[in-house]
């Protein structure tokens, strides 16, 4: 047998068997701090809802009592629902004695038709948005319009003419039944009144231990393959 030819050869497979194997185990600790974002997701979401102050930490469950601002709405994002395109409908709260509050109510066709506006003294529960900034892929913001794709609380407040919070609160349904409604016309319309909250706290993927998976199984085949090889080269006349 002639295992001098296969020593050349293994020195370069052996760095891409430690790449396919680190790229495993960095993927089995992406699951692990993934597992523990959503276990302190879910543990938020199950705690009473603590009064919104001056700051908040991101994703708690927290409550906010104020008035709204309707003459202060922004429209973020864009989601279409059947064949009405909308948005997220951003509004300040004024509170007593505390910075205003950047609400995201929840979801409202592009037109405004026939979104609820509360009067008077309101208190409204849900999560803590931190402000994000905008990336270099992300959409252009419009602050003329108060059309905005990222929730960039400073640029926000800038556009309203207000100084908010540093963190905003998305509003979380119920799930309980609602007044019922039509907008826009046919079979295709969307139904229900708005705005439409979300119905839970963020839930972000987890594919981290198949992506482990797949590294690992790419390592064992790389293995077999190379063993092959290698079994008929020592062999070879």
């Amino acid at each position: 047998m002639h295992w001098g030819r296969i020593i050349l050869p293994s020195f370069a497979a052996l760095p891409m068997l430690a790449v396919l194997l680190g790229l495993g185990i960095w993927q089995m600790q992406r699951l692990a701090w993934k597992e523990g974002i959503l276990a302190q997701l879910a543990a938020a979401q199950a705690a009473p809802a603590a009064p919104a102050g001056t700051t908040a930490e991101p994703f708690t469950h927290i409550a906010a009592t104020g008035r709204f601002r309707h003459d202060l709405e922004i429209l973020l994002g864009a989601e279409v629902r059947g064949t009405v395109l909308g948005a997220d409908l951003v509004t300040v709260l004024e509170r007593d004695g505390l910075p205003p509050l950047l609400v995201d109510r929840g979801w409202v066709p592009q037109t405004l038709e026939g979104v609820e506006r509360p009067q008077g003294t309101v208190t409204v529960t849900g999560w803590s948005r931190p402000s994000e900034r905008p990336g270099m892929l992300s959409a252009t913001d419009s602050p003329a319009q108060r059309r905005f794709f990222n929730f960039d609380i400073p640029a926000m407040g800038g556009a309203l003419g207000v100084q908010p919070a540093p963190y905003g609160l998305v509003v979380v349904g119920q799930g309980a039944a609602r007044p019922r409604g039509v907008l826009g016309a046919g079979p295709a319309a969307h139904q229900g009144a708005v705005p439409d909250p979300a119905r839970g706290f963020p839930q972000p993927d987890n594919p981290h231990l198949g992506y482990a998976i797949t590294w690992f199984s790419l390592a064992f085949i790389w293995c077999v393959v190379f063993g092959v090889w290698c079994w008929k080269r020592v062999r070879a006349p």
